[in-house]
């Protein structure tokens, strides 16, 4: 599975995904050079380069993903974290996505945490 993370995601989420998971392709926003683009070019990016973006931003990034989905472009799917929550299990979530996933699953989908 192939992720990009959005700028604002806790650093502390993307290393302990890194600690457990060191082989994970994981890019952040900043590090593409999509440091200051806007969520529809995030999106179009991740869409290019089929990587699900991992996100706390529920608020606009999402309704453009459904934007994309509806106009019929590629949208390889978003993993909504709300930023309030114990890194411990959204580590827990995240790593149980990542290893129950077959490529492409996610295509056209937001998925939400915490799962339980």
């Amino acid at each position: 599975m192939k992720l990009l993370v959005d700028e604002n995601f806790r650093g502390a989420i993307v290393r302990g995904l890194l600690r457990g998971r060191p082989e994970l392709d994981l890019v952040r926003v900043p590090a593409v050079g999509l440091g200051a683009a806007d969520d529809p070019t995030i999106l179009a990016w991740a869409a290019t380069e089929d990587r699900l973006v991992l996100t706390h931003d529920a608020a606009t990034l999402i309704g453009y993903a459904y934007e994309r989905v509806a106009a019929g472009q590629a949208m390889p799917g978003i993993i909504a974290v709300r930023q309030d929550l114990a890194i411990g299990p959204v580590l827990d979530d995240l790593l149980l996505l990542i290893d129950a996933s077959r490529e492409g699953e996610w295509n056209g989908r937001v998925i939400y945490l915490p799962l339980r």
